[in-house]
């Protein structure tokens, strides 16, 4: 039969109901056939991409890459119109004016696939072209590029040349805007893919038998669950492990992991007390078996350089994978807003903020700001990790003339989290150092459930990027998120307050005791 007559039958053979693979799928059943099984029987509603979400910059990047391109045209039918895109694209291959093909669809060996570019090649072979939103080639994707190569040789189409195009890190934006060519490395990657070719057919049986079945494999969760990407089965797959589930013990080594699974141990509280754990894990261990605190001794020396007086400081950022402003990079961090609580020698707590317009590079203004609101004390500056003192330094590099003003903050940085990962342990941190459980945790009174919309970084620098690249233009919608963006870093910086104030009454020193 030709190729087109052999393209309508297995296409007809969606009609009654057999489940096909996709590059998705393939991939989930690469790391979980339990998971592959769940996204088939079970998909997740679908939700549009959160800005500045993986999938969202996926997005954005696959769009551009287009330019790369010019004369090409796009497979634009929905993804459950496949016949129809089928159609298309072998109607496009027949006429020799179509430079390339974007969303070109095929089927073959029962598995559909849209690429994201089929390149026509002078010889009249094609290219097949995967763009992807990373700095570099991931072991995954070549995966994800030789189970297209499958399909779409299977389908008859001649492929002699396969690249992976992904974004080049070392490029800078000049004053004219992107240079698109410069922007993405195009990588050949056929050797890698040919190899990962020969893997297909023995993997392929597994992954139909598993879709064939009427239930869903048992697959006991692990390391695979986040590699290579995090399941979105992961709650209903470990809604029977107990809460203090091994897994989540901090740096549990595979070994131990292993060990303890042989024992019969799923909890921690269960770990017996001659398991051979790191001293970190045995404190862990002690709290929950015991529901009480762990305080070091040495926590009211390691206070001493904290204050009060202090001052709290939080910074936000962004990585635009598309650089915004000449002279950034993809990806590089600009800190767009700062947040500083400050408690005097009497007790007294104020607040000072910074919030870029999104105009311009943020990055000078942010930095004079800072250093503005800083002059005013020589109190220790707390910050919570070292990414403050991290964007300090880079902001030193960009800005010489600022330099000194900018290492003076830096040396007036106290970090808060080293002396809580050493020196404190509660139930209720539920395994993690994070400043949102932390405080909370110190301070029940307190928490982060009642902001609306902006609660995690992530959040925030996805609803700056809009602003700041113009994705938002509605003046009430903009004056939405700022006050979001304001409300969130506030929240930071005061639960850092909560937090120290908490630590210094458990270390029995004089506590903050804030002025009316």
């Amino acid at each position: 039969m030709d190729e087109h007559g052999d393209r309508v039958e297995v296409l007809a053979e969606d009609r009654v109901g057999i489940p096909h693979l996709t590059k998705s799928r393939y991939i989930a059943g690469l790391q979980c056939l339990r998971r592959l099984w769940l996204l088939v029987n079970q998909p997740p509603p679908y939700e549009p991409p959160e800005p500045g979400s993986p999938l969202d910059i996926g997005q954005q990047i696959g769009l551009k890459a287009h330019l790369l391109f010019p004369g090409g045209v796009l497979i634009d039918e929905a993804p459950w119109a496949h016949a129809a895109a089928v159609a298309r694209t072998i109607a496009l291959m027949a006429d020799a004016n179509t430079p390339a093909i974007f969303e070109a669809a095929f089927k073959h060996d029962g598995i559909r696939v849209r690429v994201d570019v089929l390149e026509r090649l002078p010889d009249g072979s094609w290219g097949l072209r995967e763009v992807k939103s990373s700095t570099g080639p991931k072991d995954h994707h070549l995966d994800d590029i030789a189970l297209q190569a499958h399909v779409v040789r299977g389908a008859g189409v001649t492929v002699s040349s396969i690249e992976l195009v992904h974004v080049n890190n070392a490029y800078v934006r000049c004053l004219d805007g992107v240079e698109w060519r410069a922007y993405f490395v195009r990588v050949d990657v056929e050797a890698g893919v040919e190899a990962r070719l020969a893997e297909i057919p023995s993997r392929l049986p597994a992954m139909r038998e598993c879709l064939a079945s009427g239930q869903a494999p048992f697959i006991e969760p692990g390391r695979q669950c986040s590699s290579p990407y995090g399941c979105e089965y992961w709650d209903q797959c470990t809604a029977g492990k107990p809460v203090d589930w091994i897994i989540r013990l901090p740096r549990l080594s595979e070994a131990n992991a292993t060990e303890l699974k042989a024992l019969g141990v799923e909890a921690v509280s269960s770990i017996p007390a001659e398991f051979p754990l790191t001293a970190k894990q045995s404190v862990i261990r002690e709290a929950i078996v015991s529901d009480r605190p762990y305080i070091s001794d040495d926590l009211p020396r390691l206070l001493t350089a904290f204050g009060p007086p202090a001052c709290y400081l939080d910074f936000e950022a962004m990585a635009p994978p598309i650089p915004l402003y000449q002279g950034t990079r993809p990806y590089q961090t600009l800190p767009f807003q700062w947040s500083l609580h400050e408690i005097d020698g009497v007790g007294r707590l104020g607040h000072l903020e910074f919030l870029a317009d999104g105009a311009g590079d943020p990055r000078r203004e942010f930095a004079e700001t800072l250093i503005a609101a800083l002059r005013r004390s020589y109190s220790p500056i707390i910050v919570y990790s070292s990414y403050e003192k991290s964007r300090l330094r880079e902001l030193a590099e960009v800005f010489p003339d600022l330099r000194s003003s900018l290492e003076a903050v830096i040396d007036r940085l106290a970090d808060l989290l080293p002396v809580v990962r050493q020196s404190v342990y509660l139930p209720a941190f539920d395994f993690s150092f994070s400043i949102k459980t932390v405080g909370p945790a110190l301070c029940p009174d307190f928490g982060y459930d009642d902001l609306d919309g902006v609660a995690d970084g992530l959040a925030a620098a996805g609803a700056f990027l809009q602003i700041a690249s113009g994705a938002v233009v509605d003046a009430d919608e903009t004056a939405r998120l700022r006050r979001q963006l304001l409300a969130y870093c506030e929240r930071d910086t005061l639960a850092m307050v909560k937090a120290h104030a908490a630590l210094l009454e458990l270390a029995g020193q004089p506590t903050i005791n804030l002025a009316p």
